[in-house]
């Protein structure tokens, strides 16, 4: 799972951190979801946003990896919802397109322009991070805009905009 957290002054972007959450040595699934879970928790009491974006689930062939990656991204979600932050979800080609202006970028050309963007030094050899980044890059070239993301103020709202996701 990557993150990267901005901030946001005046109307600039800056960079603060871009990292990864490694689970590959962790077997257990439920494990790893809890991890997930306490690392949001984490990084949102340490940074205090005022907003999450998040990658929206996408329709992949092995259903099994979609299954566990919904899992993850609800879980991060409800890390969110827990401390009432907001949440935006955006479709992989809408963070492509508002990165690198194509929506069918490979994620070497979205790091690579991330890169450019925020002005940073080097980019990580694994490029999920580069991917929670341009989320959050994504999420501030489309503030105050119509998106076709879905917001969240909290698990209430979650529920009045989700009552079939509820048994």
């Amino acid at each position: 799972m990557g993150f990267g957290i901005i901030k946001i002054v005046g109307k600039k972007m800056e960079f603060i951190q871009m990292n990864e959450l490694l689970l590959q040595k962790y077997d257990d699934h439920y494990l790893k979801l809890k991890l997930i879970f306490e690392r949001t928790l984490e990084l949102i009491d340490t940074f205090k946003p005022d907003e999450i974006a998040i990658e929206a689930p996408f329709f992949g062939k092995n259903v099994q990896s979609m299954l566990k990656l919904g899992r993850a991204q609800g879980v991060a979600m409800a890390a969110g919802l827990s401390r009432e932050i907001p949440i935006t979800e955006y479709l992989p080609k809408k963070i492509k397109m508002a990165i690198t202006g194509n929506g069918n970028a490979s994620k070497e050309q979205v790091a690579l322009m991330l890169k450019s963007l925020l002005n940073l030094k080097t980019l990580p050899k694994n490029l999920d991070a580069t991917d929670g980044l341009a989320a959050a890059v994504c999420h501030f070239y489309n503030a105050g805009k119509i998106t076709q993301g879905k917001n969240y103020s909290g698990w209430g709202a979650f529920v009045k905009q989700n009552p079939k996701k509820i048994n």
